[in-house]
């Protein structure tokens, strides 16, 4: 009967674990460092264009936990436009595919300077699990300079947010 399950799954425990918990301090450093590089840099806050030229969506998912309340990315002076011609930043997610090079340079080409590129993921470095398809074309390198690589299968909001405020950083030397 569908009743029982309904009562069950309305009244009892969600089956999903607890968010991870994340150190104060390191937030309220982080947040510093992140703020201050800004300003140094350009001023104001880092806008970022997110791009996603053929992945899996696990890299998505990671950046599109960046505005959930646990890593709230606004209070640390990041915020995602809609067009790159707002942007600071091109944040290219999955593997170059042959159908999205065209795509991709449009949209770096539309990015106002001073502006970076950004690759996250192992997808975005060299086409990870993706690589060697006849789709490929292999890593966003093959088209564009690429100022940033964040590695992972899919990075972490943490190390997202670290490889944004590394990037700040050293260009801000």
């Amino acid at each position: 009967m569908l009743w029982p399950s309904l009562v069950r799954a309305l009244l009892g425990k969600p089956l999903t674990d607890p968010a991870p918990a994340i150190p104060d301090a390191t937030v309220q450093a982080l947040a510093l460092r992140l703020d201050q590089a800004a300003q140094t840099r350009l001023g104001r806050s880092l806008s970022i264009r997110e791009v996603d030229c053929g992945s899996c969506n696990g890299c998505e998912l990671e950046v599109n936990a960046l505005a959930n309340p646990a890593y709230d990315m606004e209070r640390f002076g990041l915020k995602f436009v809609a067009s790159p011609r707002h942007a600071d930043v091109l944040l290219v997610t999955g593997p170059l595919t042959h159908n999205m090079r065209e795509a991709l340079q449009r949209a770096w080409d539309c990015t106002p300077e001073p502006k970076w590129l950004v690759a996250a993921g192992d997808c975005a470095v060299d086409g990870g699990v993706f690589k060697g398809s006849y789709a490929i074309a292999g890593g966003i390198g093959e088209a564009l300079p690429v100022d940033l690589v964040i590695p992972g299968c899919p990075p972490t909001p943490t190390q997202l947010l670290e490889g944004l405020l590394a990037l700040l950083e050293a260009q801000a030397r």
